[in-house]
């Protein structure tokens, strides 16, 4: 058992050129939290000192400390643990970076999100900005991965240790780039003591150009409502000014970025509720699709272990971890339940009223069971493949107008299939995507079970 000074460590959460993060254990309650350790690459050490790095590493965490917003990540604590000083910040399993399946190689294509998903992830990291900018401080490593996302829903801005207060000058080699490729500016990689809130608001702007169409602005950008069809002008207006390689052309503070999203999104849903209410072309129905077919195969029911490695062939995923095929659904909500004739299945209508951690979603399970919910006594906790039949392909248009069938507060749900001995599988409904998790995140839970009585596992590998 590892300890840093007196937490336990539970595993490696990330590591970069100034240290790592950890996820510990606190000591008597057990709560989970994530330990920022200064463990500095010796290439860094050779370019800048080893005094300098700790200098920074503390500034990161007094900075931090300082700040006390809802979109700011808190530091609870300050120690060393051999001679290497440490902080202790709130845990949170979810980053953006990861709900749009940004790869190592970032120019690769990513998980376009639902337009008012994303303004709601971009409008909460403005604020986090005015706050941070307000207190005189520059992030200028604005990125997915430094955009924490909690069980609620709530960003939560990291990563404080490339930030500039006002008036300071870096003290690092000229040659140690500052930022992250790609979502730092222009003028950051020519004079990184040079940029102002503007460069903060470039990076919220790469962000949203990727949420909005799944793509990186490239040198010639392509507008936005090229590339997705639920928007137009108005968007390319926005969000090329945002990006602009001149300083002077963006928005020259978060507030006022904010309240053009803000402005926009509005005439968005004002628009979008007249598409709702205009007649279906051909006297469609709202989504224009088939029926479901019935009786298909059913799914898996019994819970299997898959490594991350092996989880696109095992979970049948694209690149992106999104079903290569979609289910065709027979859904019927009656008295708290949704029935599909088409895959056999019984589900919750809702889940959970909170999130959980994967022991105590199988304690929930067990309550329902001792409940007799709905009558029934044989609830179980789904596999991915039963998840999976409730994914959807991001919708556009009139799908926009259907309205859900399934509480929405329960977005990212628990499987019983596991990762590895710490990992289980989980599935983000409103994302539709596949992923793991240490089993002591927290997501929601949803019951099933099989429309037949006292059905046997089908499908188990």
């Amino acid at each position: 058992m590892k300890k840093i000074g007196r937490y336990i460590a539970r595993g490696q959460l990330g590591r970069g050129g100034m240290g790592r993060v950890y996820r510990v254990e606190m000591p008597v309650t057990g709560k989970i939290a994530a330990l920022k350790l200064l463990k500095p690459e010796p290439l860094l050490v050779d370019l800048m000192g080893a005094d300098a790095l700790r200098e920074l590493f503390v500034r990161e965490a007094v900075t931090m400390a300082r700040l006390r917003h809802p979109n700011l990540v808190e530091v609870w604590d300050f120690d060393e643990a051999d001679g290497m000083p440490f902080y202790i910040m709130d845990y949170y399993c979810n980053n953006l970076g990861t709900m749009i399946g940004e790869r190592y190689e970032a120019e690769k294509p990513s998980r376009r999100l639902p337009t008012e998903r994303a303004v709601h992830y971009a409008r909460q990291i403005l604020e986090g900005l005015a706050c941070l900018h307000y207190a005189g401080i520059i992030h200028r490593d604005v990125k997915p991965f430094n955009i924490l996302v909690t069980d609620q829903d709530t960003v939560k801005i990291c990563d404080f240790g490339l930030s500039k207060l006002r008036g300071e000058r870096f003290r690092g080699p000229s040659n140690l780039k500052v930022g992250t490729p790609w979502y730092a500016p222009p003028e950051q990689e020519r004079d990184p003591d040079g940029v102002d809130v503007s460069a903060d608001l470039y990076a919220v702007g790469v962000m949203l150009y990727r949420m909005l169409t799944g793509r990186l602005p490239l040198d010639k950008p392509t507008p936005p409502s090229d590339l997705n069809p639920d928007l137009d002008g108005a968007w390319d207006r926005l969000v090329l000014k945002a990006i602009s390689p001149a300083p002077a052309d963006r928005f020259p503070e978060a507030k006022a970025m904010l309240a053009a999203l803000t402005e926009l999104l509005a005439d968005w849903r004002e628009r979008q509720a007249g598409v709702c209410l205009a007649p279906a072309v051909g006297g469609a129905d709202a989504a224009g699709a088939a029926p479901a077919a019935r009786g298909g195969a059913v799914p898996r029911s019994c819970p299997v272990k898959a490594y991350p490695a092996d989880a696109r062939e095992a979970f049948g995923l694209d690149e992106l971890f999104r079903p290569k095929t979609y289910a065709a659904n027979a859904l019927d909500a009656r008295d708290g339940v949704v029935a599909d004739d088409a895959t056999g299945l019984l589900w919750e209508r809702s889940g959970s009223e909170y999130p959980m951690n994967w022991d105590q979603a199988g304690d929930y399970i067990r309550r329902r069971n001792d409940q007799g919910f709905c009558g029934r006594s044989d609830w179980r906790l789904p596999t991915v493949a039963e998840l999976m039949t409730l994914l959807e392909k991001t919708p556009h248009g009139r799908d926009l107008c259907i309205p859900p069938i399934f509480d929405e507060t329960q977005r990212w749900l628990w499987s019983c299939d596991v990762s590895s001995h710490i990992g289980a599988w989980y599935v983000s409904l409103d994302l539709g995507f596949v992923a793991w998790q240490d089993r002591t995140a927290y997501y929601h839970t949803r019951a099933v079970c099989s429309l037949g009585p006292n059905a046997p596992c089908a499908g188990a590998s």
